[in-house]
């Protein structure tokens, strides 16, 4: 290991702990899984960012990764992947690739990802860090995800990074029975997370995050 890889590594920590300490400010009985913070402590966020973002790849804060797109915050990354509720059988489709990063962290803790990226360069960029990394139970296609991925359906989870106005109910109708769909829904200022755990209300920052179950 050399001394950039123990640099990477003790940044990587103190990331994670970092997302501890968000997680324990919305509110003392809300914690994150041990499954989904070991998987944020193994994978490189650094792979994922642009070189002249390397320095603040651990920082707990989206960065630009180039078309008018950013690698989020890596709580939000961390609470999202939390609410899907992923068992290590999982067959998962994440919607809206960007960097890959989300993608990564789910191919830490399930069988398959599925992810569809509509922006053929970033496609192709993440596709190469996958390989990269050794992660071969990743699938990629380029496309527009809000149609899901019916040919590969049905998932037992789906986790979405846009935010339309509505669920779409072909997403829905992918998920298994029982599944769980992680989705920002509405506007700039109010977001609510759909996904299997029934009803917590989560507040960060000026985004307002709803879990709700789906049958």
């Amino acid at each position: 290991m050399t001394a950039i890889d123990d640099d990477m590594t003790g940044r990587r920590a103190a990331m994670v702990r970092e997302i501890e300490r968000t997680a324990a400010d919305v509110g003392p009985r809300f914690s994150l899984s041990p499954n989904v913070l070991a998987a944020m402590g193994e994978v490189p966020r650094h792979a994922f960012v642009l070189p002249e973002h390397l320095s603040d790849a651990y920082r707990n804060r989206p960065l630009p990764i180039g078309f008018g797109q950013t690698i989020s915050q890596p709580f939000i990354v961390a609470l999202m992947t939390d609410l899907a509720a992923l068992k290590p059988g999982d067959r998962v489709l994440d919607i809206g690739t960007g960097s890959g990063y989300q993608a990564a962290i789910l191919a830490r803790l399930v069988s398959h990802v599925f992810t569809v990226e509509l922006c053929a360069p970033l496609a192709a960029r993440a596709a190469k860090t996958f390989k990269d990394l050794g992660l071969h139970n990743i699938t990629m296609r380029i496309g527009d995800g809000h149609g899901g991925w019916p040919e590969q359906a049905p998932f037992d989870a789906i986790v979405a990074a846009a935010a339309p106005r509505e669920i779409p109910e072909a997403l829905v109708d992918q998920l298994r029975p029982g599944g769980r769909l992680v989705i920002p829904v509405g506007g700039a200022h109010k977001n609510s997370l759909s996904s299997k755990r029934g009803a917590i209300n989560l507040h960060t920052g000026a985004r307002s995050f709803r879990s709700r179950s789906f049958r």
